[in-house]
C-alpha cells in the first residue's frame, strides 16, 4: 500500500490495511469540514 511517495506496511493483514484505509477517509472528511467551518 504506497500513500504518495511512501511505502506504507499495514499491521495484521487485511484488517489492517482497511483499518489504515478507513482512518484516511475519516481524516479527509475531518480536514474538510475544518476547513469549511474555519472558511465561514
Amino acid at each position: 500500500m504506497r500513500i504518495g511517495n511512501t511505502q506504507v506496511r499495514p499491521l495484521g493483514g487485511a484488517w489492517g490495511c482497511l483499518a489504515m484505509i478507513a482512518i484516511s477517509v475519516m481524516l479527509s472528511v475531518l480536514c474538510t469540514v475544518g476547513l469549511n467551518l474555519i472558511s465561514r
